[in-house]
């Protein structure tokens, strides 16, 4: 008999087994594995440049050849965690492509129903940052003009 906090590292050992599952899958463009680990309705929510919706376009671009794979953005896992019962965070970063990513997947029934994907995010926060001081500058000169 297993007890609870067993049961809870075996369902979260699976759920990252899963998410590697994925990442293994696309670095071989096994596009059939892709579709047995994705499930169907899967939610997606971006955070990032819009330039930056990498897994959206290798996700949903329908049957790839080499050529297209290999000009395509390669996600290659620095760390896979599992948080909780559902959830798994993967990091990554590419140094030449100066580019900085976070997926949190969320696993039901060994199919991965939501990703969360951050990319890039603290330059999205920059520069709005100095969008709001240009703004509030502005808003200064104007105010002291009158």
């Amino acid at each position: 008999m297993h007890t609870m906090e067993e049961t809870l590292n075996n369902n979260n050992n699976n759920n990252k087994g899963v998410v590697e599952a994925l990442y293994k899958a696309l670095a071989c463009h096994d596009t059939s594995t892709l579709s047995t680990l994705l499930a169907t309705d899967l939610e997606w929510w971006f955070h990032g440049p819009p330039h930056r919706e990498h897994m959206m376009r290798v996700l949903t671009a329908g049957n790839h050849d080499d050529d297209q794979w290999s000009s395509w953005f390669e996600f290659k896992p620095r760390s896979i965690t599992a948080i909780d019962e559902e959830r798994v965070i993967v990091e990554g970063w590419e140094g030449a492509r100066s580019s900085y990513w976070v997926h949190v997947w969320t696993v039901r029934d060994g199919r991965l129903t939501q990703l969360r994907e951050y990319f890039n995010t603290w330059l999205t926060v920059r520069d709005l940052r100095s969008v709001h001081v240009n703004i509030s500058r502005q808003v200064r000169e104007i105010n002291n003009a009158n």
